[in-house]
């Protein structure tokens, strides 16, 4: 099992910048996927970006791209997520998920991850 441990999260206003950091620990040695999840209140938890270690590709959701950057470091497992020109709708709490390595590659689906973190804040709003 991984353990996932989010950090980053807090009040920023419209046009801000954020980083999230999410720390994996455990039995790493079969994950592949890293991706990170957003909920609003009311809201499903949504798809926001992934990376894949194998190969180093990303995606990102329509409501994020060219602002927000998923980047990946390996020693220890962290991957991170820096966040520009933030929207009030940007506004959730942000999970971190992980899951192992699959042929062909699609990160969006939430059920299909093996691990989540706990989850860290983000309020956008002035």
């Amino acid at each position: 099992q991984v353990q996932l441990v989010e950090s980053g999260g807090g009040l920023v206003q419209p046009g801000g910048s954020l980083r999230l950091s999410c720390r994996a620990s455990g039995d790493t040695s079969s994950t592949d996927t890293m991706a990170w999840f957003r909920q609003a209140p009311g809201k499903e938890r949504e798809f926001v970006a992934a990376i894949r270690w194998s190969d180093g590709g990303a995606q990102y959701a329509d409501s994020v791209k060219d602002r927000f950057t998923i980047s990946r470091d390996g020693v220890p497992i962290t991957v991170a997520l820096e966040m520009s020109s933030l929207k009030p709708e940007d506004t959730g709490l942000y999970y971190c998920a992980a899951k192992t390595y699959e042929l062909r590659w699609n990160p969006r689906p939430v059920g299909e991850y093996d691990d989540w973190g706990q989850g860290t804040q983000v309020t956008v709003s002035s």
